[in-house]
This record gives C-alpha cells, sequence and structure tokens, in this order.
C-alpha cells in the first residue's frame, strides 16, 4: 500500500510526524531489475511477461525497527520514504496515530481510485460471440 503512494503524500505525512529519532541507511536507495511473470488465461502455466524496474531501500530507524521500501521505477526518495515509514509503522507508540492519521485515508483514496479505474475499462469492455453456422 505504502508502494502505490505518491511521493507527495509520503512527504506530507512525514511532515506531521514532527521530530524523528535517526535514520541509518543499512541499505541506500539503489534502482535494480525484476522479472516480471504472468499465467496464460490467468490461471495457466507462468511464463515471463517482461522485466521492471524497481527502486529498493532499507533504514533502521533509532536503535530499533528495519523499515524496507520497494517502489515500482527510479524514484529513489520514495523508495527511502516507504522504508522509513515501515521502521515508523513497527513502532507500537507511533502506529496508531499512524493507521489513524495516514494509512486508513490512503487506503481509502486507493481503494476509489481502483473503483474509478475499473469503471473506466469497464465501459470499454468487448463482448465477443461465437455465432454456429448450421451444419456442415
Amino acid at each position: 500500500m505504502l508502494s502505490r503512494a505518491r511521493r507527495d503524500e509520503l512527504e506530507q505525512a512525514l511532515t506531521t510526524l514532527g521530530d524523528l529519532p535517526p535514520v541509518e541507511h543499512v541499505r541506500p536507495p539503489e534502482p535494480g531489475m525484476v522479472m516480471l511473470r504472468g499465467r496464460v488465461g490467468g490461471t495457466g502455466d507462468a511464463f515471463n511477461l517482461g522485466e521492471a524496474t524497481v527502486t529498493r531501500c532499507a533504514v533502521r530507524v533509532g536503535a530499533g525497527a528495519l523499515g524496507v521500501g520497494y517502489t515500482l521505477g527510479r524514484d529513489r526518495r520514495k523508495a527511502e520514504l516507504v522504508a522509513l515509514f515501515d521502521a515508523l509503522l513497527q513502532d507500537e507508540t507511533r502506529q496508531a496515530r499512524l493507521q489513524r492519521d495516514f494509512i486508513a485515508p490512503m487506503q481509502q483514496r486507493q481503494a476509489l481510485q481502483r473503483e474509478a479505474t475499473s469503471r473506466s475499462a469497464a465501459t470499454s469492455k468487448v463482448e465477443f460471440f461465437t455465432f454456429v453456422r448450421g451444419d456442415a
């Protein structure tokens, strides 16, 4: 869910948190490639669809939680923010506030966006029929 968030949403949420403990980069943000796999007909045999660029990052917040972030594309700052929020969500003192003020509204926005995209795609759906021409 964090990976699907917009970078500006993550940046804005970070500004509302106030003082943060020190952040150590365990693995600095770095782009790489992953293989995308598909299935024939959605449920059949697996096949390699192609490659996609992802950026990953791992951070440690204070002396505690390790946060890991992966995001599609080459946005290093976004991967860093995803990792930071992953670590902050493991902190019980911050978790409830983050869930209430940031995660829940973001989930709702993403669900509405998915519904709008589905409705838009449904308007262009094409039905194909096979007609049988008499006995040959």
